[in-house]
């Protein structure tokens, strides 16, 4: 579903970086200068060789860079993609309906507690996962309820 996604030549070297510090398969790079950090899409499977053991990959990648670092898993089914771009909150539903004007929407509902996490400061979090669902799956938008 990458088909189509250019990369710049700065978030080619964040991949090149990111891949040769964790041995992990980048998918997507999205730099985010507005909030000063950098959005991975790894490859399915391969989150845990990207974080590292106790973060270890992140908090180099993150020294060297002086941005955070976020990561998410890839996965071709967009409900499974939508919990793995919220985590660590608790998602219990994603219902993703085709309005009658064509559009994709996705509704995600989250555990209460988890709210503030799944939204994030200032909806940093909700806008991530709209931009993404948007680039990946072509939902107009994705609402967090």
């Amino acid at each position: 579903m990458t088909s189509g996604i250019k990369f710049t030549g700065t978030e080619m070297r964040y991949i090149a970086l990111f891949e040769s510090i964790t041995g992990a398969n980048v998918k997507d790079c999205i730099i985010d200068e507005e909030q000063g950090r950098v959005v991975f899409i790894v490859k399915e499977g391969e989150m845990g060789m990207a974080i590292g053991k106790g973060g270890r990959n992140i908090h180099v990648l993150e020294r060297m860079t002086g941005k955070k670092h976020e990561i998410i898993e890839y996965s071709e089914d967009p409900v499974q993609f939508i919990k793995n771009a919220l985590k660590p909150a608790v998602v219990r539903e994603v219902r993703i309906t085709e309005r009658q004007d064509g559009k994709t929407i996705a509704v995600v509902t989250v555990h209460p507690k988890d709210k503030g996490v799944a939204i994030g400061k200032n909806g940093r979090n909700a806008e991530r996962l709209r931009f993404l669902a948007k680039r990946y799956f072509q939902m107009q938008n994705v609402s967090i309820t």
